[in-house]
This record gives C-alpha cells, structure tokens and sequence, in this order.
C-alpha cells in the first residue's frame, strides 16, 4: 500500500525525520501538501555545496580580471533570486515570503564553498529555497569561469541545517559522508 499524505515529523525507514512522503496521497499519486492548518513558526535553513575550478582561475577571481565581471556579486544575486522563485522550479513547493536569503562564499585555492541561508515565519520549511540558491549560485559561478576553464563543477549539494518547525530543529553530522 503507498503511503499516505502527512507531515507529522515522525521517523522514517531511513531515520531521517519523516514518517511518509507527504507529496504522495494514499493512492500514490502526487499532491501538494496542505500546510493551512500548521502553526506559523520561525524557521531557518542552511545549505552549502563545492564549486570546483583551477587555481588560475581562483587567481583572476581574487584580482578581478575574469571575462564576465564580478563573478561573486553574480552569483550571490542569481542565487537570491533562485531561492525566491523556488516554487517556479521545484513542482510541489510552496509560495513562500522570504524574511532574509543570504548567499555566501569562502575561496579556496581551487574551490569556492557555497552557502545559503534562508529563513522565514510560515507554515513549511525553506530547505529547497536554500539548496536551490546554492545550486544556482553555482551554475552561475559556472557560467561565469567557463571561458577560462569548461571543467569547471558543482558538487556536494546538501543541507546543512534547519530549524523550527514540528519536526524541531535538524543538524548534519560532521562526519556524514557527504561533508568528505
């Protein structure tokens, strides 16, 4: 028998928070969720992701000197603008009124991390509003080092944290796979 329709925050086979996919009615077929009768609380979440390229390009990032601009402002603002315009992209997600997006970067000598965090006062969560601004922030950073290295990539998406909710408060393990 499919699952049925809930979000009561109860463990899942995989102990990972839900107890069934609320996307799915007792048919199996997709729904998006009904949150109207949830109780508006604060809610925070975190993601992050690794964008890889050459050192080179590391260096003309740090001294301004690559072909398309200021590469970082780009891609902060084109992942604000994706974590907005989530439930355009993602089928099921809700509308969502946004209080902060702040996207993030730290250099390295071939890698740029990513990270976003999205909060808001609502009914459901903003965990795809936060992996979506660190995807798209990285095909942006994509887009703009492609002249200089095509090899470029994104890796590592994931969700760091999130907190409020009935489900309460949920961190990644440092020492979850993923973070290798």
């Amino acid at each position: 028998m499919p699952p049925t329709a809930t979000d009561d925050g109860g463990p899942d086979s995989r102990g990972t928070g839900g107890s069934r996919l609320s996307h799915l009615d007792a048919s199996g077929s997709a729904h998006m969720v009904d949150v109207g009768a949830k109780p508006t609380t604060k809610r925070r979440a975190v993601a992050a992701g690794t964008f890889h390229t050459t050192a080179e390009v590391i260096g003309l990032l740090s001294e301004s000197r690559l072909p398309k601009g200021d590469v970082l402002a780009t891609a902060r603002i084109a992942g604000i603008m994706a974590a907005k315009r989530t439930d355009e992209l993602i089928p099921l997600c809700h509308q969502l009124a946004l209080s902060s997006v702040e996207v993030d970067f730290v250099i390295g000598a071939e890698t740029i991390e990513v990270t976003a965090t999205v909060a808001t006062s609502g009914q459901t969560g903003v965990e795809m509003e936060a992996l979506t601004a660190v995807a798209v922030a990285g095909l942006t950073l994509h887009d703009m080092v492609k002249a200089v290295d095509r090899r470029a990539q994104m890796d590592g998406i994931r969700l760091l944290a999130k907190t409020g909710g009935k489900s309460g408060d949920w961190y990644r393990d440092r020492s979850d796979p993923a973070d290798d």
